[in-house]
């Protein structure tokens, strides 16, 4: 499993969540960290939606986001970077910055296999 997280340099929110989403143990998953001004693409997309997580190579549920948003923030990303071009990008709802670690990996683990049965 891999969750693609979408940050900038700077980004207190964005670094604390990435602080506790190394800190997991029990779910195994590789965590890839794009830095939104490298990219046009993603600054436009995500600027002011900041620390953004998705989950890669799962279906989409189109009801998570406005279909046409989540179409068009897809095709942004996965025509920005080819190793990501076969795969779904499944976005994760923002936890709290107030979250501990293990919330953080309840939340995981309750979405990710909630999204796994659909």
């Amino acid at each position: 499993m891999r969750l693609i997280l979408y940050s900038k340099p700077g980004c207190h929110l964005c670094e604390g969540l990435q602080e506790k989403l190394e800190q997991i143990q029990s779910l195994q998953f590789e965590l890839e960290v794009r830095d939104i001004t490298s990219r046009d693409e993603w600054f436009q997309a995500y600027q002011y939606e900041i620390p953004v997580l998705f989950l890669a190579g799962e279906v989409l549920d189109e009801e998570v986001l406005d279909e046409e948003v989540l179409a068009e923030k897809n095709d942004a990303i996965q025509n920005s970077n080819p190793e990501t071009s076969n795969a779904s990008l499944q976005p994760i709802p923002r936890p709290s910055p107030r979250s501990t670690v293990s919330q953080l990996e309840q939340m995981l683990q309750k979405y990710i296999s909630k999204n796994r049965t659909q």
